[in-house]
């Protein structure tokens, strides 16, 4: 599929080529928070298959039901559970994880899912970290993420 408008050329095939401005740019897809880069072009750009499969695993995590137009199931919703957290909530959001991957990134395999406070609990306690190691079995990578974040933030 190819756009062009104003002497701006984007090709979209299954990595990113474009021309902006007769500079070329390569890359898997934008670097998210969108950040100006002119090494690449215009904005950072990932170049790895395994920071690009992060970066949208982290934002199926941190995306909420609803949030995104025409997927409303779309997303784990973790924000929701940092002012709901009890030892209870546990389960539910292993298994909202477990969930949406399943339905949206069913190439991932997860390891292990670690919920708790943090290493700094003595210090906050109100501080959720949630630990996931996982794998993608078909590119040989394996990887953790961790989200730490402080309740009312």
């Amino acid at each position: 599929m190819q756009w062009k408008k104003n002497n701006i050329k984007i090709i979209w095939i299954h990595q990113i080529a474009i021309s902006f401005r007769g500079k070329n740019m390569n890359g898997i897809g934008p670097s998210l928070p969108l950040n100006r880069d002119y090494k690449h072009g215009v904005y950072s750009l990932i170049t790895s298959y395994g920071d690009e499969v992060k970066q949208n695993f982290k934002n199926l995590l941190l995306t909420s039901p609803g949030e995104r137009m025409m997927n409303p199931d779309f997303g784990v919703g973790l924000r929701h559970y940092l002012f709901e957290f009890s030892e209870h909530s546990i389960p539910q959001i292993r298994q909202r994880i477990q969930n949406q991957v399943g339905k949206y990134m069913p190439f991932i395999r997860i390891n292990k899912i670690e919920v708790g406070t943090s290493d700094q609990e003595i210090s906050n306690p109100n501080i959720l970290s949630i630990k996931i190691i996982y794998d993608v079995p078909n590119m040989n990578l394996q990887a953790s993420i961790v989200l730490e974040h402080e309740r009312g933030n």
